[in-house]
């Protein structure tokens, strides 16, 4: 008896991928599949970095592929390929960058900087060139969380070198200025110095930029996600009922300037005592699901309250970094993969592969 494709198709469809919520044939990841006897090859190639899962991604596919009647044995390839996905009204994807991802928070106080580091880093882990923008003018944290230290080097005069952190590209207003030293500036200022440092700093073949956008929903948040071309935003509360309040607020700013929210990500989530283990929902339980229920939009992880975190972020060395197989970095590399994944289900940019016609008047 021969297999046939449409066979070896449906044992693909019975595993869900967990991350794009779908199976790999619908989700079109499935790019070859060839069948010689009983012999079955098949190559997977997903959007989003997938290091730390493409091993039991093919396990998974080979086992249900070998429980076809008549395959014997079947061969998995899968890698990735990122494409730059499309942004919000009509603007262009900058150049140098296939896709910004900002991370906000309605409020401050919420670990929205340390996750925005933390996520930057776990995309880096599977397999993405990543870089990440402090966009908060006025309480720069990136430097510190990355230990970074100097300023960033100008080889015209005109636009700035990335600096390095933990293989990251990173650019940040903390890098002109004393960490002590108060911006008192206004709303304006604000706004065209971080175009600036967006647009005159020569970023290098990036995947995903990550921004970290400054806490609040006001004037320059508004005018941030008009004027920076955003693929997607990622939401960072805590399960705290007036942080979810705030949260809810950043959500719908995004809606309104048509940028998808990838999902919602709850942190501080659990505390977990150091000592006797002893669980407990300090800022109260299950509210960022509830929100992301409510709202219909993806839930992309639970991080706990874990000191570690708070301190390896202060040290300059965070989690995914300094401590890579810790539970903590786990969530923050599987929220990463989601992210990743629910992005690459978005509509593409195609803008780059179409060329520039000139009309001349000879």
């Amino acid at each position: 008896m021969s297999v046939t494709k449409e066979q070896v198709e449906s044992a693909i469809k019975q595993y869900i991928d967990p991350h794009l919520e779908k199976d790999l044939v619908t989700a079109g990841a499935v790019k070859n599949l060839d069948i010689e006897g009983d012999a079955v090859k098949i190559e997977i190639v997903l959007g989003y970095p997938a290091y730390g899962f493409v091993d039991k991604l093919c396990e998974e596919i080979k086992v249900r592929v070998e429980g076809v009647e008549g395959v014997s044995k079947a061969e998995i390839e899968a890698s990735w390929k990122i494409a730059s996905h499309s942004v919000q009204g009509g603007m262009n994807p900058l150049e140098g960058i296939k896709n910004v991802i900002a991370v906000a928070s309605g409020k401050g106080g919420v670990g929205k900087s340390t996750t925005a580091v933390n996520l930057a880093l776990a995309l880096q882990k599977e397999g993405a060139r990543v870089g990440i923008l402090d966009a908060d003018i006025y309480g720069p944290s990136v430097p510190r969380m990355l230990g970074i230290h100097g300023k960033p080097e100008s080889s015209d005069g005109k636009s700035l070198e990335p600096m390095g952190g933990h293989g990251l590209q990173a650019m940040s207003i903390g890098f002109m200025i004393d960490e002590e030293t108060p911006m008192i500036w206004r709303g304006p200022m604000v706004t065209q110095a971080l175009e600036q440092l967006l647009r005159d700093t020569r970023w290098k073949s990036l995947d995903y930029l990550v921004i970290d956008l400054p806490p609040g929903t006001g004037d320059v948040q508004l005018t941030l996600a008009q004027k920076v071309p955003v693929s997607g935003a990622v939401i960072v509360t805590t399960p705290q009922d007036i942080a979810l309040l705030d949260a809810r607020k950043g959500l719908k700013m995004f809606e309104k300037v048509e940028v998808p929210v990838l999902g919602i990500v709850e942190n501080m989530s659990i505390h977990i005592c150091s000592n006797c283990g002893h669980a407990e929902h300090i800022f109260g339980e299950g509210g960022g699901a509830r929100m992301s229920e409510q709202y219909h939009v993806d839930f992309l992880g639970a991080l706990p309250l874990d000191i570690n975190i708070r301190v390896n972020a202060d040290d300059g060395h965070p989690s995914v970094a300094d401590d890579p197989d810790s539970t903590a970095s786990m969530i923050y590399r599987d929220i990463a993969r989601r992210t990743a994944a629910k992005l690459s289900l978005k509509a593409k940019d195609y803008s780059a592969k179409f060329p520039n016609i000139v009309i001349q008047n000879n």
